[in-house]
């Protein structure tokens, strides 16, 4: 599933508004920028910082960061802007339009999109390109945007997932939970055998693919200048398939396909299935919501290449400080900083200075704490899966075709075909 992560305050906002919408009277050509006077110089002078819902919770922490940079830059005064959860993505589009963007702003990639085909945002690759040797790859890809070229944001606190198993029923239906499936053949062979020997009361499988599936298949999901979708190809209507026969042998659930189906993580809590994917703090929820299965999870990385959650913040190309923006930006997401938060919140931080950082690199021998490590251990390779103008609407699309491909409603071509088709026309519009 598409997740848009947010800040850690807040609960998932929709970026619908963002994704196809214009900037009013902004008469910018796309990718435009108004030229900077410079990015080096003396630090100095007024800044501003722009975060998403971190009143009151980490009111703290942020003033903690604000005071450590004006005190290592005497004469710089930081204004710190906090904008409520709701409404955010209008409120950025409103700031960009009348141009009143801030200096700094907490963008995630899908918000940072259009700004940056507008030309609104500073390209970091080219006015800091030392930075781009201090970010873990993915973090960075995450900014750089089909059909532009530059990279439009400092990544600043990230997450992905991992796999959780039940080792209790892995065990009790003749698996080794040391040794999980690595990828989808294994997964349908192993679910195969919890199947047959629990006489269909447990599932290993309980979730549908989606555009992260296809693109862990090789799938090329958007042309390379951001135009059209290409997911329906020959590989994608084999993968769908491989689920429209593991669905037809009763491998999944029945209701998976249906809007009633409760979800892989609720039917995980409940021990009604062996597996699920969640965050790198996903067994401390559990101890939770069902301390008794919490002692029973174990770990393993996600299978394929990691999906990346990433949070970042952008530089306005037409900042009036851009001395100070910069030096703001990197300051609040370096490791230190990074490393603070993370005490705070369960996020990782994205520099790849933190890779040496016990706190993140070495487990306390709890599975939790494995977790965490296997989750932080993958950040080193993980991305984004789905292109960032994948949105809500085409995730609905997506998620109707490939059910009725599944339930054997439609051929896997058939379902492919009308869900780029479909994706492609929100796409254009």
């Amino acid at each position: 599933m598409r997740r848009h992560w947010t800040a850690p305050a807040l609960t998932v906002a929709a970026a619908l508004a963002m994704s196809g919408c214009g900037l009013g009277g902004t008469e910018t050509p796309p990718q435009q920028q108004a030229a900077p006077t410079t990015t080096s110089g003396q630090v100095t002078g007024k800044v501003s910082l722009q975060t998403w819902a971190l009143k009151p919770k980490f009111t703290d922490y942020v003033q903690g960061v604000i005071d450590g940079f004006e005190k290592q830059h005497p004469g710089v005064e930081v204004e710190w802007l906090d904008q409520p959860g709701d409404g955010y993505s209008e409120k950025v589009l409103t700031q960009a339009a009348s141009g009143t963007l801030p200096d700094v702003s907490n963008l995630p990639p899908d918000f940072a999109l259009p700004l940056a085909k507008q030309g609104l945002l500073l390209d970091i690759a080219k006015a800091d390109a030392k930075a781009m040797e201090e970010y873990v790859p993915g973090g960075l890809e995450a900014y750089r945007f089909a059909g532009l070229d530059g990279t439009f944001g400092y990544p600043w606190y990230l997450n992905t997932d991992v796999n959780y198993w039940n080792s209790e029923l892995l065990t009790k239906y003749g698996l080794d939970p040391k040794q999980p499936p690595a990828d989808l053949d294994a997964l349908i062979e192993q679910a195969r055998t919890v199947k047959e020997k629990s006489g269909g009361k447990v599932y290993l499988m309980s979730r549908k693919p989606g555009l992260s599936d296809l693109a862990n298949a090789g799938v090329k999901l958007m042309a390379d200048d951001g135009s059209a979708f290409t997911f329906n190809t020959p590989e994608a209507a084999a993968l769908l398939d491989k689920y429209a026969q593991a669905y037809k042998d009763g491998l999944l659930p029945k209701d998976i396909l249906t809007d009633t189906f409760q979800g892989n993580a609720k039917l995980f809590s409940e021990g009604k299935a062996a597996w699920t994917t969640g965050g790198g703090n996903h067994i401390t929820s559990l101890q939770t919501d069902n301390p008794s299965l919490a002692p029973k999870v174990v770990s393993s990385a996600a299978m394929g290449t990691p999906p990346l959650y990433v949070q970042g913040l952008s530089v306005s190309a037409k900042s009036k400080n851009l001395p100070a923006a910069v030096a703001l930006a990197r300051w609040v997401t370096n490791a230190e900083n990074q490393a603070a938060f993370a005490h705070l919140v369960a996020i990782f931080p994205s520099t790849k200075a933190s890779a040496s950082d016990p706190f993140f690199s070495k487990s306390d021998g709890t599975n939790a704490g494995d977790a965490k490590v296997t989750a932080f251990t993958s950040l080193a390779s993980a991305k984004m899966l789905q292109p960032v103008q994948f949105n809500s609407a085409m995730d609905k699309i997506v998620n109707q075709q490939f059910a009725l491909a599944i339930s054997g409603d439609a051929t896997a071509k058939e379902a492919l075909d009308t869900a780029v088709a479909k994706c492609n026309e929100l796409l254009n519009q």
